[in-house]
């Protein structure tokens, strides 16, 4: 087993700091930050607005958060893990190291509360979303985005011959051990549901589902390679396979897909008062 391991600390089998992560954080934001940027700047984002990115992870969409809030606004980026925090740090942008589901809620009402791909791997997925609920201010949005695995659970949506067959045997192996570290792989269709039953208001949701771009191909190389002592340990794959599925990639010659991403958004009521 190399000494690059995919499983940090926390046991986390996507650890962000594992070699093949940087490639993976790039592919997945060419994929899905068009979509996320979409639904931020349909919620109202705009300058002067305080904002929690719950689990950042990145810089992507806390730069996006900093150029929409501009000087008059401020952005709290937080994460278990802040060793990304020297390229997201300005005036706007206050970094802290945080648990979501364990840690007290943040001081400050935010306008926006973001979070995406964190509670999906969340313990205590129900004290995160109640933290991310209260730290809103009345009229304030919650934006959450989480995968849906089990939804569409194939790499590849046309089985045509070994190649698509290895592939999605492979991203079954993936799922089943993300599974076993506690994943919920249908958490992102819940979403609507949890939402309502928070209390919020104006609820809505859609789905990001990227299908035979560039990216996803990059994003299967970087995913792969990140987990690939995984995949030999528990048997999922040899290393030959495994080397045959990352040629296959390379070659072109597979359509690749990645799960479904669900997008969910509510509103906090505004303080209602009897009249009298």
């Amino acid at each position: 087993m190399s000494n690059d391991s995919s499983v940090d600390d926390r046991g986390y089998l996507l650890s962000n700091r594992a070699a093949a992560a940087g490639a993976r954080f790039e592919a997945f934001t060419k994929l899905f930050d068009p979509s996320t940027f979409c639904h931020l700047t349909d919620l109202g984002l705009s300058g002067g607005w305080n904002c929690w990115e719950v689990g950042a992870g990145g810089t992507s969409v806390v730069r996006f958060l900093a150029d929409q809030v501009g000087p008059e606004g401020h952005v709290l980026a937080t994460d278990i893990d802040v060793s990304w925090a020297a390229e997201a740090t300005d005036t706007v942008v206050e970094v802290r190291q945080h648990d979501v589901a364990a840690d007290p809620v943040p001081d400050g009402q935010f306008d926006l509360v973001h979070a995406r791909l964190v509670l999906v791997h969340v313990p205590d997925r129900a004290a995160a979303m109640a933290n991310m609920v209260a730290a809103l201010r009345p009229g304030g949005w919650l934006l959450v985005e989480d995968a849906d695995p089990s939804l569409q659970p194939l790499s590849c949506l046309e089985v045509l011959g070994p190649e698509q067959e290895l592939a999605n045997k492979l991203r079954s192996g993936f799922r089943a051990l993300m599974a076993q570290r506690g994943v919920d792989l249908a958490y992102g269709r819940t979403l609507p549901r949890l939402l309502r039953e928070a209390g919020l208001s104006e609820v809505g949701a859609d789905a990001a589902f990227p299908v035979a771009l560039p990216e996803c191909a990059k994003l299967e190389t970087a995913t792969i390679t990140l987990i690939r002592d995984q995949l030999v340990t528990h048997e999922v794959a040899t290393d030959l396979e495994i080397e045959r599925h990352l040629a296959n990639v390379a070659a072109g010659k597979l359509d690749l897909t990645q799960p479904p991403m669900i997008a969910a958004w509510g509103r906090r009521k505004t303080e209602s008062h009897p009249p009298g």
